[in-house]
């Protein structure tokens, strides 16, 4: 059995770790590089660093933020925000980051995953897919009809390609894993998006990270479970104290689910 993988996530805005509710609502979670640190030492399998308005303030990630986190950890960890080309990518490698994670970029080019994946490898390319349920009594993409659509610019713009879709085209372009966060769980902590996250799951013979909702223990046992994830990742439980990474992964080691223990 493959160990399932806990993985911390930590947006960051202007330097800081941020964290809201459905993409808005943003408050101050603390420093990016402490967190990052003691998520390490608690034995997170890996870390997820995204600089969240990178993309929509047409700027790069930061490079100095990634140099003191792989100073800090001795866990992989992944890089998002304004990545869009092969030296942004070299550039934050170089720096430190294990994986790199792109998404606005890859729906305006997807053409980037398959020459990332050649420069650099599949085992670092990780596709972010922020997918919402639209109803077409909301929006009309094209009279596509209710269903789960990707949006880009930190969930700000809605596409016209369907998240199954698209789940099924990154892979066959080369991406080693994805990143799937429902927007409609995000912040909410009601619960992962376990039919979207099963069915993306099922649809990609690579790596499914599952992303929004989590509020429980039990929240993970079902996304590793119903939802068929390989990790499962959060935020605001974890900067804010709710659960604890340790405790989480012994309650799931108890439930029959494969992890990685460090004590």
């Amino acid at each position: 059995m493959l160990t399932k993988r806990i993985i911390p996530c930590l947006d960051i805005k202007d330097g800081r770790t941020v964290k809201g509710t459905n993409f808005v609502n943003l408050r101050d979670a603390g420093d990016p590089v402490e967190l990052g640190a003691i998520y390490a030492q608690q034995g997170a399998d890996e870390l997820v660093f995204l600089d969240i308005t990178a993309t929509v303030d047409e700027r790069k990630t930061l490079i100095e933020l990634v140099r003191k986190v792989a100073h800090a950890v001795n866990i992989p960890f992944t890089v998002g925000g304004g990545i869009s080309s092969v030296a942004d990518v070299s550039a934050l490698l170089n720096a430190g980051a294990d994986k790199v994670s792109i998404n606005s970029s890859a729906v305006r080019n997807p053409g980037l995953i398959d020459q990332l994946a050649l420069e650099f490898g599949s085992q670092c390319i990780v596709v972010a897919i922020d997918t919402r349920w639209v109803s077409r009594d909301n929006i009309s993409l094209n009279e596509m009809s209710s269903q789960h659509v990707v949006h880009t610019h930190g969930g700000r713009k809605p596409t016209e390609l369907r998240t199954l879709e698209w789940a099924k085209e990154v892979e066959n372009r080369g991406a080693g894993e994805i990143l799937l966060t429902s927007m409609d769980t995000d912040g909410t902590k009601a619960g992962f998006a376990l039919e979207l996250t099963s069915a993306v799951s099922g649809a990609a013979n690579i790596p499914v990270i599952a992303s929004g909702g989590a509020g429980s223990m039990d929240d993970f046992v079902d996304v590793f479970t119903t939802g068929k994830a390989d990790a499962g990742l959060a935020a605001s439980i974890f900067h804010f104290k709710e659960i604890d990474i340790p405790d989480l992964k012994h309650y799931l080691a108890s439930k029959g689910i494969s992890m990685r223990l460090t004590d």
